[in-house]
């Protein structure tokens, strides 16, 4: 069993404003198994940091691993073996950023995640809610306005993010099936969406009836729902439901945040990807009718990180990006560290992240027990946000499972 013993490292993990004092970390096989500041041990390789910072591995708890493409109507029309390979390319990419876990919210199915667990190639923890649950004309209906071919009920594409189902039976039924294909969460479009065609931002899409059905099929599986969301009204309708996590909510207000806070809902904004939507999204194919629907969540959106800190709220790490968006992952960090302390911008990505995948102790953390995943940064995030972006340029180890996906010689 392989051995790796990290001296002189400076531990950043979300739980204090400061680095800690210099400590020894040791890693046997895929696990920490000690932390102190002496520690001795017949090791295969012992590196010492030299007060470097020691991160547990990042994870990103918002992403689309197969969404390879940013046109979502496209993407879901490409053969599986093509969104296969590319969305590998996707997940190495992810990896070689420090995140050595995702959660993906719609699309990834657990034939990947099994290729990830097999060691297949290189790529992040995945956690799944399979396919995403939406309504017809909602934000995984990409049919278009005069295209009437019924929807899928089953046999969907591995590039498209969700699936379509009616009325509480059809959804009851639809997330059965994604609970036995491996889902460890259920996804469900609560609002309209600004990648999907006849969906405005304000539209609810599901009844509260189904919404309820939802949320009592997650808990009869022994987890919870997870909604997209952005008006307010829909946020606190789907509060009172019992929807425990809550993605985007840009257009969220200070009573509703501090409600979200109160029932211990964790909140996950994804700024990033309206940031690089309005950038890029042009030159991607976005009609001029989606980019404006881009326009009004993001415009709101940092206002609604700021809502969120003084209400309380748990937030976690969220990106969101589609296609060659994906290398902007990142840069969620510097932009939550214009309105939020650098320490919470790090929780977000670490233990409060861990909690929202139901692997806390596992991942996000440098104790004994935990997944030895863990990443090396040159200089102090808490100082700069910045040093975590960069493609990893910052990062001269990352390590997953015991396992180093990256190690250069330090300068």
């Amino acid at each position: 069993m392989a051995s790796t013993l990290f001296t002189n490292a400076r531990i950043v993990d979300g739980t204090a404003a400061e680095p800690g004092p210099p400590v020894s970390v040791l890693v046997e096989g895929d696990r920490i198994t000690e932390v102190g500041r002496e520690l001795t041990s017949a090791v295969v390789q012992k590196i010492d940091l030299a007060g470097r910072t020691l991160m547990p591995g990042l994870i990103d708890c918002h992403v689309h691993v197969i969404a390879v493409v940013a046109n979502l109507a496209e993407n879901a029309r490409l053969p599986d073996p093509y969104v296969t390979a590319k969305s590998a390319l996707v997940m190495r990419g992810m990896l070689m950023r420090g995140f050595t876990t995702v959660r993906d919210l719609g699309g990834a199915t657990a034939g990947l995640v099994r290729a990830v667990e097999e060691g297949l190639f290189p790529a992040p923890r995945l956690v799944i809610c399979g396919k995403a649950l939406s309504q017809t004309g909602g934000h995984c209906d990409f049919r278009g306005p005069f295209d009437d071919r019924p929807t899928l009920t089953h046999g969907h594409s591995l590039g498209a993010l969700g699936r379509v189902c009616d009325g509480v039976p059809e959804l009851r039924r639809a997330a059965r099936e994604e609970v036995k294909g491996g889902a460890r969460f259920i996804k469900i479009m609560a609002n309209g969406g600004c990648a999907s065609p006849t969906d405005p931002i304000h539209f609810f899409g599901f009844a509260e009836e189904e919404v309820r059905a939802a949320v009592e099929e997650a808990r009869m599986a022994g987890t919870y729902v997870a909604a997209h969301l952005y008006t307010d009204e829909s946020i606190r309708r789907s509060l009172d439901c019992g929807v425990h996590s809550l993605e985007h909510c840009n257009l969220i207000t200070p009573a509703t945040a501090g409600l979200a806070a109160e029932k211990g809902a964790v909140v996950v904004p994804t700024q990033v990807t309206y940031e690089m939507l309005a950038a890029e999204g042009a030159a991607m194919g976005f009609p001029p009718d989606l980019l404006r629907k881009v326009e009004v969540v993001r415009n709101a959106g940092m206002e609604a990180l700021a809502m969120l800190r003084d209400a309380g709220t748990t937030m976690a790490y969220g990106s969101d990006l589609l296609g060659e968006m994906h290398r902007h992952q990142s840069e969620e960090f510097v932009i939550r560290g214009r309105v939020l302390p650098a320490q919470t911008v790090i929780a977000s990505a670490t233990h409060i992240a861990a909690k929202l995948c139901h692997m806390e102790g596992q991942i996000g953390a440098i104790t004994p027990g935990a997944y030895a995943d863990l990443i090396v940064v040159d200089g102090n995030p808490l100082a700069d946000l910045s040093l975590l972006t960069g493609q990893g340029a910052h990062m001269p180890i990352i390590m997953k499972g015991g396992n180093f996906a990256k190690r250069t010689a330090f300068a």
